[in-house]
């Protein structure tokens, strides 16, 4: 049986056949509309109630006030009837506990409650409906048998044999010790962007074409959808004249990461494959866009914070694999249980000290490694307190809005001061969210960078 991923902002339709579709959801609402007997299913993934402007990329899909009617009018091209269609909602979770920023900030109970209106007015009975709550969800849709379920995002695994004890200081050691570092070209680039220096275009390129593997992926990259409709690009020469100096760079900063992200173990932060480089590339784009709204920090050293900020997570991956339950237990039980919180008391130690002591080894720019520090807790950064609250956002707006990648859960605690610190506000959230482009949501990495 074949599995389909229904990223936020899309929609699928199609008549019976071994598929199961997908969408992870956390803040987003996914919809499943079904009329077995004419044979035709579908689901859709949204994003937002209604358009924050009708300025920009505006996506319609992405919306429920706009995209339940197209996704509507696509099953009944298909031949579904509205009167036999049965509904199943899911996700519209609140952004961490409740607080006093939540009527700001619900903006997933406002979606679902767009969702449940617009079927009331079109008679559309609904099946099942799971929404709000705290905890992201997976809303399957069987296109065989029309069967729908809605399982919790992060499944929890029956432990095997005794809990797992905490690794000792020197496995820790040992971990960060085994890790391939990120290649020499690319932490010489990001120097450079950390000081803004000038580039010399043919001393760079002669740089990364010494490491075969960086060459290849930043081919792969430049390569990737956006540009593949256009000119395939055959050498690095190429990519640089195609791409300018700066997406050029950041390319290969992104192919550097990817290596290092491929050293992750399966079954342990990433609830998929590439899940945690995935979650980089989102959050490196929105802390750019972040950047260029705020002018609070440089545009690209926020991507490369963003993309960064979790590096931590590759060293103790391997020890969640093994202590998974317990962990995730421990966070489901008790709401109030800090992500941090829940690490320190399985690992002794956090993902972001143990980044913090990679970016030392590896010799990052200060800005970058107080990012990896204090992404969770920005306003403890000593010197460069703008760059870590736009990499706190950007790492929350990603867990909020793209589920199924990691474990971990959004806390909206103290998040209007920390809006508040980069010029932003609560009221503005929703816009911010529509800010994000809606091809970051896509399955595919390289689909998340864009030109």
């Amino acid at each position: 049986m074949d599995h389909h991923h229904v990223s936020a902002g899309s929609y699928f339709v199609g008549f019976s056949q071994p598929l199961v579709l997908e969408a992870f959801l956390a803040t987003c609402v996914g919809l499943a509309l079904v009329d077995e007997d004419r044979g035709v299913g579908g689901l859709a993934h949204f994003l937002l109630p209604e358009p924050v402007s009708l300025s920009g990329d505006f996506q319609p899909e992405k919306y429920a006030s706009t995209g339940l009617p197209l996704f509507l009018r696509s099953l009944c091209d298909a031949g579904a009837s509205s009167e036999r269609l049965r509904a199943f909602i899911a996700g519209g979770a609140l952004i961490g506990p409740v607080g006093e920023v939540d009527i700001s900030l619900n903006i997933g109970g406002r979606t679902a409650e767009r969702v449940e209106a617009l079927l009331r007015e079109q008679a559309i009975p609904i099946s099942r409906a799971e929404t709000g709550g705290v905890c992201a969800c997976c809303l399957r849709l069987d296109m065989q048998s029309w069967a729908c379920r809605i399982d919790p995002a992060d499944p929890i695994p029956a432990a095997a044999g005794p809990p797992a004890a905490a690794p000792r200081p020197e496995e820790i050691d040992l971990a960060l010790e085994r890790l391939q570092p990120i290649p020499q070209v690319a932490l010489k680039i990001m120097q450079m962007i950390e000081e803004e220096q000038e580039y010399d275009v043919r001393l760079l390129t002669a740089e990364i074409r010494k490491d075969q593997v960086i060459s290849a992926r930043t081919l792969k990259l430049a390569n990737s959808v956006t540009f593949a409709s256009r000119q395939r690009i055959e050498s690095l020469d190429h990519a640089l004249m195609y791409l300018g100096i700066h997406l050029f760079m950041r390319y290969v900063i992104a192919a550097a990461v990817d290596g290092f992200f491929e050293q992750s173990a399966s079954g342990g932060y990433s609830l998929c494959k590439g899940g945690l480089y995935h979650h980089a590339v989102g959050t490196a784009v929105i802390a750019e866009r972040l950047a260029l709204l705020t002018g609070c920090a440089q545009p690209a050293l926020a991507y490369t914070a963003g993309l960064l900020h979790d590096i931590g997570k590759v060293a103790l991956d391997q020890y969640l694999h093994r202590a998974y339950p317990l962990f995730y237990r421990r966070l489901s039980e008790d709401q109030a249980l800090d992500f941090i919180q829940a690490e320190r008391e399985v690992f002794g130690v956090d993902h972001t000290e143990t980044g913090h002591r990679l970016a030392a080894r590896w010799s990052l720019p200060e800005s970058i490694a107080e990012s990896i520090r204090h992404h969770h807790v920005p306003e403890r950064a000593p010197r460069h307190g703008a760059l870590a609250h736009i990499v706190f956002l950007a790492n929350f707006l990603m867990s909020c809005f793209r589920a199924g990648l990691q474990v971990g859960a959004s806390n909206s605690a103290l998040l209007a001061p920390r809006l508040n610190a980069i010029g932003l506000s609560a009221v503005q959230f929703a816009q911010i969210v529509d800010m994000i482009p809606v091809n970051l949501f896509d399955s595919e990495p390289e689909t998340a960078i864009p030109a």
